[in-house]
């Protein structure tokens, strides 16, 4: 009688939108996404006030 355990292998896949700190693929994504915001934003800022970013701010 041979006697045979079968093991089940699971592939753990990391949460890619999860919060993490330091230099992961995580924190890189985020980066990415908030400097797309900001863009964003610094571009509506433009075309709704006629004006560029650093003069709306008053810092030129």
């Amino acid at each position: 009688m041979t006697n045979t355990t079968q093991t089940t292998i699971t592939n753990v896949v990391e949460d890619r939108n999860a919060w993490r700190w330091g230099f992961t693929p995580q924190a890189e994504i985020w980066n990415g996404r908030l400097a797309m915001v900001g863009f964003l934003a610094a571009i509506l800022i433009e075309l709704f006030s006629n004006q560029g970013f650093l003069h709306f701010w008053g810092i030129m």
